[in-house]
């Protein structure tokens, strides 16, 4: 049965696999999904399926996880421009609208789970990107995303599969 992770907002925690470990979400709190706005930095509560992991090859090895994953690239972005047609989507830089470059330096985004939130269809300016990521070294609250630190979520993707999911609650 595939995994479903719990993410406590107001703990500051998410659960999963028999453990349950510090987690940072967005600078604006939790918001309900109906809520959720493009740029307020909260994080959408609900269930939100994994659908796919990206890796920075120079800081990641290649996993041992069932759940579909590809490397990212230095041109890599997600748009999050409310015109864009391809909003909440891949894209790749330079690109003609706004959209938030994952290759970084900080080493947030060396490991991304992304959530299926506002997906299918994407619709504007419902939230875009996100991701279940590392933690910045302080663990500043996130854009709207929930982060654990990297050795917990590279030992997860290795356990994770299709059909998983975190559910986000207060």
């Amino acid at each position: 049965m595939p995994e479903t992770l719990v993410a406590r907002v107001s703990a500051g925690t998410v659960s999963g696999f028999g453990e349950t470990v510090v987690a940072v979400f967005g600078k604006g709190g939790a918001i309900s999904a109906a809520a959720k706005r493009e740029g307020d930095g909260a994080t959408p509560l609900g269930t939100w399926p994994i659908r796919t992991a990206l890796l920075r090859p120079d800081r990641v090895a290649a996993p041992a996880t069932a759940l579909p994953w590809r490397w990212l690239r230095a041109e890599d972005g997600w748009s999050d421009g409310a015109a864009d047609p391809a909003y909440n989507r891949p894209v790749r830089h330079p690109h003609p609208h706004s959209a938030e470059r994952l290759w970084r330096d900080d080493g947030v985004y060396d490991i991304i789970l992304v959530l299926g939130h506002n997906d299918s269809p994407p619709l504007a300016p419902l939230g875009s990107a996100i991701f279940f990521h590392c933690t910045q070294p302080d663990r500043r609250p996130t854009e709207g995303c929930v982060a654990v630190d990297r050795e917990v979520l590279a030992r997860w993707l290795n356990r994770l599969g299709p059909g998983g999911a975190i559910r986000i609650e207060v």
